[in-house]
């Protein structure tokens, strides 16, 4: 019956780590989520108000 214990102590260990692995991975995910979605934002409103256009057609071509 002791050893019984001791496997499900070490099991019942061994999940708890991995959840503790996982919700640093998960974490780090949704922070990494937050930073890009914030980036696309910045993107959208560049696009929608026309900044950073350039007309091409008054440049001469590269190899000019």
């Amino acid at each position: 019956m002791e050893e019984r214990i001791v496997e499900l102590e070490v099991r019942v260990a061994y999940q708890e780590k991995m959840l503790r692995d996982l919700d640093e991975v998960v974490s780090a995910y949704a922070n990494r989520i937050d930073v890009l979605t914030r980036e696309l934002e910045e993107l959208r409103r560049r696009v929608e108000s026309g900044g950073d256009a350039q007309d091409i057609s008054d440049e001469p071509p590269p190899h000019y």
